[in-house]
């Protein structure tokens, strides 16, 4: 059982990072998938709290093709960071429900900002196909998506970086990006550059999942008061979760991924959670969401036996 034993559901439902349509139905696929009941069972008292309403992309405007509904993405990651960082002080355990993954850029802004007023030092597992460190200078796509963990970091857009306070929110050597296959130019440099711990499908196949799980979260345990969990359902094999926009063949398998979660569920800094990027138009009779509900239970303490 987690310490926090209050679990507040934050629906994300974010379209306007990312390139393929649908994901904003993401917190929606979830609920069917019974993520709360899940928790409940575990003995959580589970409350949801609905969805953060955000327009969508048909009343927009696109005013920079290198930053996407900048404005738009700017104001709702405001929101979504002062309801997430009045959970934690609260001293509730957040679920995020995405929409893709540019709702990290208010999520880490709320956690990171509860983290300093704390006193907490906050460490970042990014379960992950993507490194998402890219900048309006390096983005191929000029999608937000593809950004929120440079962000975090204070490399991006100033409307972007000083949500939450104007400070970089994630110390780069408490980063672990686990999973990565699909890696831009830019972000190849950056994460060389910062020293930031990024295990590939490489790593994980001549290394094993448990190795490597060991080794970041000692690290974690060692280092951190908060360690938040940021899921995007592409980190998995397509196989395995085919409901996300940007699929790339050769992800985690079924096994790997929940040996991962059981593992972190027993770290006791684990303090918040959020899932990115189901889209249940791409997914077959919402598999996807179902496979990342249970993802959810198992970092939150389910067991086989």
């Amino acid at each position: 059982m987690h310490k926090s034993t209050r679990v507040r559901v934050i629906g994300f439902p974010i379209d306007l990072g990312a390139e393929r349509r649908g994901v904003d139905m993401g917190p929606s696929a979830l609920r069917i998938a019974d993520v709360d009941l899940k928790l409940r069972k575990l003995g959580y008292n589970v409350v949801d709290e609905g969805d953060i309403p955000i327009r969508n992309i048909e009343v927009q405007e696109l005013q920079d093709v290198k930053l996407k509904y900048l404005p738009e993405v700017a104001e709702m990651s405001t929101v979504l960071c002062a309801h997430v960082k009045k959970v934690l002080d609260e001293g509730d355990f957040p679920l995020i429900l995405g929409g893709d993954h540019s709702m990290s850029v208010g999520s880490l802004a709320g956690i990171g900002a509860h983290c300093k007023e704390q006193g907490k030092t906050l460490g970042v597992i990014w379960i992950d196909a993507h490194a998402d460190m890219n900048t309006a200078e390096s983005t191929p796509s000029g999608n937000i998506h593809g950004m929120p963990l440079a962000v975090a970091m204070g490399y991006g857009h100033p409307s972007l970086t000083s949500i939450g306070g104007d400070f970089a929110k994630l110390d780069p050597r408490n980063l672990a990006i686990v999973g990565l296959r699909s890696i831009d130019p830019g972000e190849r440099v950056l994460i060389k550059e910062l020293g930031v711990a990024a295990y590939t499908m490489f790593d994980i196949d001549r290394l094993g999942m448990y190795e490597i799980a060991t080794r970041v979260l000692d690290d974690m345990s060692r280092s951190v008061d908060h360690l938040h969990i940021s899921f995007d359902v592409d980190g998995v094999d397509p196989r395995v979760a085919p409901g996300v926009g940007t699929p790339i063949p050769g992800g985690l398998t079924y096994r790997e991924t929940h040996l991962f979660m059981e593992m972190i569920s027993q770290i006791e800094a684990y303090s918040s959670l959020e899932i990115a990027e189901v889209n249940p138009i791409l997914d077959d009779r919402n598999q996807t969401a179902l496979f990342a509900s249970d993802v959810v239970a198992s970092s939150m303490g389910k067991r086989i036996l």
